[in-house]
């Protein structure tokens, strides 16, 4: 058998597959893998595989030894397992019963109007800053997705680095001390919000939450954490988006010329925002077949979503951003019972985004060529470490 391939790949431009990714994938859609913390694991690529393991009870994100789990980093959140393993999936329903009503498409039509006053608060200051180079993986990717979920949860304006600062450190795939000091720093700040929003209640999510009989204050902080982790997954797409658009005059003028064809444009940026070879973390459960590859209860399973939504045996052509594709929907939010909740804040954080971003800055170009720019691997969910761009 053939020795584990270590990760982490090599990737030279962001805007393709990671070529020892690509060559690793043509040969099958489930490999031995070392993970960058020297553990044994298992990355799935293929779309099938990773499609159907998405929503298998037979895997999860605990572990019944979680001292003795294989890891794929040292974050806090997800560099391991998490979870009780005899109540995870109750546990995970409940909490996902809570969260899902309030970030449905008709109850987020009445936040709409505030994603675009932020939106065009994120512009302004682009605008300020410019004609450039300008940052806008600082500015807009890194900004917005913060002043989004802390309006939907009702963080104070002036909190919105604080808030983001703890959601970095506790992402750190490195730095396994800072990674858990940023986890609890993060809990303790929303449970203080919580305590808030009982006595004082407002328009807000945790409000709505602590409305409901039953939720407790432990809750309501613990969702306020998993939506602004969730949330953090905008600011992958919000930068590949850019870079997407930026070099594809084509696709960008077919855009202003249809506008109705944004939200397909969305729906390509969230296929092609990770293509380095990663995974979403899970553990056999039991006993499973994977391709030909039987896979033993307690293993780590990296589910690469990024190397499945460019599998060629499903996508025609996956690398070309084309605002018309009409392949199977891409598995950046997941698949089945696990789907997330937040994805249509994502949406309709990035339509708006896009279509305000081309109205405004018709004439917006990359300042460097884009194989320069690079993926921050250090942080779970991480963007574009900088994207300059000429207004």
């Amino acid at each position: 058998m053939a020795a584990p391939v270590q990760l982490s790949f090599e990737q030279r431009c962001p805007l393709h597959v990671a070529p020892g990714l690509r060559e690793l994938q043509a040969t099958g859609p489930i490999h031995r893998i070392r993970t960058a913390v020297g553990d044994d694991a298992w990355l799935v690529t293929g779309y099938t595989e990773v499609r159907a393991l998405l929503d298998d009870p037979r895997v999860g994100r605990s572990h019944p030894d979680p001292a003795r789990a294989a890891r794929s980093g040292d974050a806090a959140l997800q560099g391991g397992p998490m979870g009780e393993f005899a109540s995870e999936d109750s546990d995970h329903a409940r909490l996902r019963t809570l969260i899902q009503p309030h970030l449905s498409p008709a109850r987020l039509r009445p936040f709409t109007p505030r994603v675009e006053a932020l939106v065009e608060e994120c512009l302004d200051r682009l605008a300020a800053a410019g004609p450039g180079p300008v940052d806008f993986a600082r500015l807009v990717a890194a900004w917005l997705p913060t002043a989004v979920i802390c309006a939907l949860i009702g963080v104070p304006d002036a909190d919105r680095d604080r808030f983001r600062g703890h959601a970095r450190a506790m992402a750190d795939l490195r730095d396994a001390e800072r990674s858990r000091r940023g986890m609890a720093e993060l809990f303790e700040y929303c449970r203080r919000l919580v305590a808030v929003k009982r006595r004082t209640p407002g328009e807000d999510v945790v409000s709505r939450l602590l409305a409901r009989d039953g939720v407790t204050d432990e809750d309501a902080a613990r969702a306020c954490v998993l939506l602004l982790f969730g949330g953090e997954a905008a600011v992958m797409a919000i930068g590949i988006g850019a870079v997407l658009l930026l070099t594809d005059a084509g696709q960008r003028e077919e855009l202003r010329a249809r506008p109705d064809r944004m939200p397909g444009a969305v729906e390509e940026m969230l296929r092609g925002m990770d293509k380095g070879g990663d995974g979403v973390s899970r553990y056999a459960r039991a006993d499973l077949r994977v391709g030909e590859v039987v896979v033993r209860a307690g293993d780590l399973l990296l589910l690469d979503t990024g190397a499945a939504n460019h599998d060629v045996s499903v996508y025609a052509a996956p690398d070309r951003f084309d605002v018309g594709r009409r392949d199977a929907p891409h598995l950046s939010f997941g698949h089945g019972s696990r789907y997330c909740a937040g994805a249509p804040l994502a949406r309709v954080e990035l339509r708006v985004l896009f279509t305000r971003l081309l109205a405004r800055f018709p004439g917006m170009r990359l300042a460097v060529d884009p194989a320069r720019l690079r993926v921050e691997r250090d942080v779970v969910a991480g963007g574009l470490a900088e994207l300059p761009v000429l207004l």
